[in-house]
């Protein structure tokens, strides 16, 4: 299958880690399942490990990447679930549903298979309150365009819970908010590469020279300065959850 993560998820495993702070919601919106499905699975961040998963992802690369575990890994699409009707007790799907061709068919097989509830993890595109966007407004010209509106879930779902998922100063997983209060880090092509988004727009050099000229200057902190105060905050990410 060519897919984009088997170009860039060559080093994903070690710069996408998970962080536990993020799994809480994840894990405690799975309910009290046993068997669970994490369709676009990755290299397995936010897999609960008290559980019986099975994870779907299209790229190899990244299957390969995965720590040595009981999981069962299959290579798919989630348009196309390998599985029974209602083979597992919930299904999760994280930071995924942007990469997929048909959003709906994949929802509809997620609910086809699933028992119990669905958990995803995703983006609000309307959210605009990163200073991130003012650098690279490619970025969310890009949301527009790939991730899909809240409202579509409940579409896609039936009736469903969305609620903010608030991002640690710290975070342990690089994906595109995770450096809100580390700046520099943006900076560092190695953090980059593990962010899809940067792989899908071009022309980012006029964006880093303002970055780092701003930070080196001290505008990025005269403008965005209060950003540091925080322990974490709301960089719009939901997650989505069916009753």
């Amino acid at each position: 299958m060519n897919v984009l993560y088997d170009t860039i998820g060559l080093n994903y495993a070690a710069l996408r880690q998970p962080d536990q702070r993020i799994a809480l919601p994840i894990h405690a919106a799975l309910g009290d399942s046993r068997t669970v499905l994490n369709v676009g699975a990755g290299a397995g961040s936010y897999e609960p490990q008290d559980r019986a998963v099975t994870a779907v992802e299209p790229s190899a690369k990244m299957i390969a990447q995965r720590a040595p575990s009981g999981t069962r890994s299959v290579q798919g699409v989630a348009e196309n679930l390998p599985f029974e009707d209602k083979t597992f007790d919930a299904v999760m799907a994280v930071l995924t549903v942007h990469h997929w061709t048909n959003r709906a068919k994949g929802m509809a097989e997620m609910r086809r298979v699933s028992r119990g509830p669905i958990v995803v993890l995703t983006y609000d595109p309307s959210f605009r309150d990163l200073w991130l966007f003012d650098y690279f407004p490619e970025l969310a010209a890009l949301d527009q365009g790939q991730m899909p509106p809240l409202d579509a879930y409940a579409e896609w779902l039936g009736p469903v819970d969305v609620s903010p998922v608030l991002i640690p100063h710290d975070c342990a997983d690089g994906f595109l908010a995770a450096y809100w209060r580390r700046p520099a880090a943006y900076l560092d092509p190695r953090v980059r590469a593990a962010i899809s988004s940067f792989w899908k727009i071009s022309g980012v050099t006029p964006g880093l020279n303002q970055l780092r000229h701003d930070l080196e200057c001290g505008a990025w902190s005269e403008r965005y300065g209060d950003v540091l105060k925080l322990g974490d905050r709301d960089c719009g990410y939901r997650l989505v959850v069916t009753r």
